[in-house]
C-alpha cells in the first residue's frame, strides 16, 4: 500500500468514527429529555379537583399564553400535574392543535 492509500482508509476510518460518536451523543441527549413518571396522576390538587379531558382541553388552547405567563410568575404552571392520566394528556395535545390548526394546517394548498 502507498501513503496515500493509507491515509484513505485512516480517513475513512475517523469520519465513520465521528459519525457514530455524534449519533451515540444525539441518543443520550434525546434520553435525557424523556418524560419522567408523574406521582401526582390520580390525586387532587389542594383546590380538591382532579383535572380531565376537558381543563386539559382548555389547557392546551392557552399553552402558548401560560408558557409565556409562567417564565415570570412562579404561581402558574404550563400543565396541571393534578391530572386523570391519559385523557388530561389527549385534551391538552388535541387543545394545543387545535390553536395552531391541527394537522391541516400544512396539507392546504396555497395559490
Amino acid at each position: 500500500m502507498t501513503g496515500r492509500e493509507i491515509e484513505h482508509v485512516v480517513g475513512s476510518r475517523l469520519g465513520h468514527v465521528r459519525v457514530m460518536v455524534l449519533l451515540i451523543g444525539m441518543m443520550l441527549l434525546v434520553s435525557a429529555c424523556a418524560a419522567g413518571v408523574n406521582p401526582e396522576v390520580g390525586t387532587a390538587a389542594p383546590g380538591g379537583d382532579v383535572a380531565g379531558f376537558w381543563l386539559g382541553l382548555w389547557h392546551g388552547v392557552i399553552a402558548p399564553f401560560t408558557f409565556v405567563i409562567s417564565l415570570f410568575t412562579d404561581h402558574v404552571n404550563f400543565y396541571e400535574v393534578h391530572n386523570n392520566g391519559n385523557w388530561y394528556d389527549f385534551g391538552f395535545v388535541l387543545g394545543a392543535g387545535i390553536l395552531f390548526g391541527g394537522g391541516f394546517g400544512g396539507a392546504r394548498r396555497r395559490r
